[in-house]
């Protein structure tokens, strides 16, 4: 059900029941892009009924689901149509169309070509823990997550959102487990990370399906290389990478989770209490391990156990993330 995690904690002064959860999911629908629309979005039924509920709630946990729409039309198209409407112009006037001009016949160029264009949909779980007081968005894109929170607390009065922050970055907490051979308890280290110079030349090692409890690596990390993503599984139960803004990606619930459940056990709501049974135990352990929950720039606690030393590059005072991650393609993001 969740292959990627961003985690928001809620503002404690926001209440809300499910009925009006639902309807205010149900002022903004998602439709299908019309004949000119490039993009559209909107909340659809979690469980993929016509007309179903927008809000499902299973044991206090509340599932909604966003899906978006676009048109492609790739710019390659794009700069023939316009140069085809250009050639015409000056064919017909004797000019050139100028840079202003030229920007408009881009425009009506993407308006010829979007009611032939094909569409492409992506749809994104959305898990609020009321008890918890969280947010989880299965997106592996903070601009596909920024897109609904937007939507939500345009939608829902006093719903106010902030990035989890940690008392040690996870940079830092990586390259420590990473140096000293030793992982957080509840926690394992799998077979998988990368480790990037924090210098101008931001060389790049990369390890896949390798053992990471070796030399090299503890000497890369002595060079100022820090880990960027590390994959982890927390209690033989769940895998997955975590990432140096804190986001969980290749989630995977491991063949222990599914011990005690019948065999024709399945569904929306078997889906939802394991994924959330699972991550409602984890979040708080991965938390922990970083030292736990802090405001932005709020110093550790004097009882919080001491990190072994990491380089110099990321020792001193570090919280983190302090804002949301840069995407690099995020237009091609997947949710």
């Amino acid at each position: 059900m969740f292959k990627n995690l961003i985690v928001y904690r809620i503002a404690s002064e926001w209440q809300c029941d499910l009925t009006q959860l639902e309807e205010a999911l149900a002022r903004t629908p998602f439709l299908e892009c019309g004949a000119t629309q490039e993009r559209s979005t909107g909340w659809v039924p979690p469980r993929g009924d016509a007309h179903g509920l927008l809000a499902e709630s299973l044991a206090g946990q509340w599932i909604l689901r966003f899906m978006a729409e676009a048109k492609v039309v790739p710019g390659s198209v794009v700069a023939r149509r316009v140069k085809e409407k250009a050639e015409r112009i000056e064919k017909e006037t004797g000019r050139k169309p100028g840079k202003k001009e030229s920007r408009e016949l881009k425009d009506e160029a993407l308006l010829d070509l979007l009611p032939m264009a094909f569409t492409k949909q992506g749809s994104m779980w959305v898990w609020i823990d009321q008890a918890a007081r969280t947010l989880v968005l299965d997106t592996g894109s903070q601009a596909r997550a920024d897109e609904v929170v937007t939507l939500l607390t345009e939608a829902l009065p006093g719903f106010a959102l902030a990035l989890v922050h940690t008392h040690t970055s996870p940079q830092a907490a990586m390259a420590h487990w990473l140096a000293s051979q030793e992982p957080p308890a509840g926690f394992s280290v799998d077979r998988e990370c990368e480790l990037k110079a924090a210098d101008e030349a931001k060389a790049v090692v990369r390890y896949a399906r390798h053992p990471l409890d070796i030399e090299e690596v503890q000497a890369h990390i002595a060079a100022g290389k820090l880990p960027t993503k590390l994959a982890l599984t927390w209690d033989e139960r769940v895998s997955f990478m975590l990432t140096e803004g804190l986001q969980i990606k290749k989630l995977a619930f491991l063949d222990t989770v599914f011990e005690d459940k019948a065999a024709d056990d399945g569904g929306f709501d078997t889906d939802v209490a394991i994924a959330t049974g699972e991550l409602a135990r984890l979040l708080p352990d991965l938390l922990e391990a970083l030292g736990g929950e802090a405001q932005p720039g709020v110093a550790a606690p004097a009882s919080m156990p001491a990190v072994a030393p990491v380089p110099a590059s990321v020792s001193g005072s570090v919280t983190g993330p302090a804002a949301a991650p840069v995407d690099t393609d995020p237009d091609n993001a997947p949710f």
